[in-house]
């Protein structure tokens, strides 16, 4: 193969498979399919201010480079890692400079634009606004949260989905027969079901397959015909393992634990295992998830099995003292306990019901019965009077009005027919009729 490295001059297979072309992106037809707006930008060469927004390996920078060897304008490409308001500033001085940049306009790719700080951001946004430098942002993180809301509001946000296994199996495709880019001029021999496996198992992500790709090409030896024979296990080894489409610290970090909550409400316990396995995988705090099923716990099963809160908050208790690995099965065993707990959220309502009424209306004052009248003479005004003590009272129950008078019927908990939550309902109209 040495020679093979010798004709790329050792650029990674990702790199030379970029696509040079609109016609040769694979992927992503809502955002630069035939007459989309991006495309209409890229095409025309007017661009305007665009943050590209999506997971690793979905074209940001592909899109960045074919906007550079299309556009007329002077294009400048930085990395905000190793980037800082120096390097903006003689930028924006080079481009309004006539003898630099005769077209004084800039299109400017700022990979991993989140990383940017707050006065890096403004230190662009007067050159953006009047159109000095069109900015072209790419980010793995919602730029809704990490970039300077007043560049979103000057740019066009394009979000890019993971590509699908079709997609993926379409690349890894060009890479094999492109004769000047790729190995169309080597012998390789690959099963079908290794292909579909490479593309399935990339999470969407094209540069986790071609690397794969090339480095199952470079490790295998020739086989007696003078092939290189790629198998599902030499692909699954070069793999190494499924590669998760979210990072702990990402938006998909919020929608992972979304579906693991929302499955716990939605009594799965096996989608609520999984969402947590997903969890664990990624390297998620361990204490986070804890403290999401002791919520959930609260929120979604209430007072239909009151036990499941007891078990989350121990739950979350021992992972605090035993760690990973062993958290796993703790947090497995309170997970499926809440998913499997019949479901209530009458306290949650409530509560919420409540709060909502004491900001927006009138609710009055407490009733003088029921406040304490700790000093000499504020019986006499009325504090405390009229007070029943529930204990003199059969069943330690007492008929008593409880709410101020302006919103005396309102009624906050409603007790579900659900687990043990029917049995206070019970007592609740028990109560009524006695």
């Amino acid at each position: 193969m040495s020679d093979n490295e010798n004709k790329f001059e050792k650029k990674p297979l990702a790199y030379r498979m970029t696509p040079a072309s609109l016609d040769e992106f694979v992927g992503q037809e809502d955002i630069v399919g035939k007459g989309s707006l991006l495309r209409r930008m890229i095409e025309a060469d007017r661009m305007r201010p665009v943050i590209l927004y999506g997971p690793p390996g979905t074209g940001k920078t592909s899109l960045a480079r074919i906007i550079a060897s299309t556009t007329k304008a002077n294009f400048e490409k930085i990395n905000a890692v190793t980037s800082g308001v120096a390097d903006i500033k003689r930028i924006i001085s080079e481009t309004r400079s006539s003898l630099m940049n005769p077209a004084s306009r800039t299109v400017l790719f700022i990979d991993e634009i989140h990383r940017f700080n707050k006065s890096q951001q403004d230190a662009l946004l007067p050159s953006v606004e009047d159109g000095t430098i069109v900015l072209i942002g790419a980010t793995t993180e919602n730029p809704f949260f990490e970039v300077n809301k007043a560049l979103i509001s000057r740019s066009s946000v394009f979000m890019l989905k993971p590509l699908t296994a079709e997609n993926i199996k379409v690349i890894l495709n060009n890479a094999l027969v492109d004769r000047d880019r790729g190995y169309g001029e080597i012998r390789i021999r690959i099963e079908e079901d290794a292909l579909n496996f490479l593309s399935e198992f990339s999470s969407g992500d094209a540069r986790i397959a071609l690397n794969a790709l090339e480095l199952a090409v470079m490790t295998t030896e020739l086989d007696s015909s003078g092939c290189i024979p790629l198998t599902i296990e030499t692909l699954q080894e070069c793999l190494q393992r499924k590669a998760l489409k979210f990072d702990k610290k990402g938006e998909e970090h919020y929608d992972n634990i979304s579906a693991m909550i929302k499955s716990m409400r939605g009594s799965s316990p096996d989608g609520a295992i999984f969402y947590l396995a997903r969890a664990l995988y990624a390297g998620e705090d361990i204490n986070f998830l804890a403290r999401r099923i002791v919520i959930c716990a609260a929120e979604d099963v209430g007072l239909a099995n009151p036990t499941a809160l007891i078990v989350a908050q121990s739950a979350a208790e021992a992972v605090r003292m035993i760690g990973m690995p062993e958290a796993r099965i703790i947090l497995s065993e309170a997970c499926s306990y809440v998913a499997v707990s019949p479901k209530s959220n009458a306290a949650y309502t409530a509560i919420n019901e409540a709060l909502e009424d004491i900001s927006k209306i009138d609710t009055g004052s407490v009733p003088m019965w029921l406040r304490n009248a700790p000093a000499k003479g504020m019986k006499d005004l009325g504090y405390s009077i009229g007070y029943k003590y529930a204990h003199n009272y059969e069943g330690n129950y007492v008929d008593m009005q409880f709410l101020p008078d302006k919103i005396k019927d309102r009624k906050y908990y409603n007790p579900t027919d659900n687990g043990h939550e029917k049995k206070i309902k019970e007592w609740m109209e028990g109560r009524k009729k006695s």
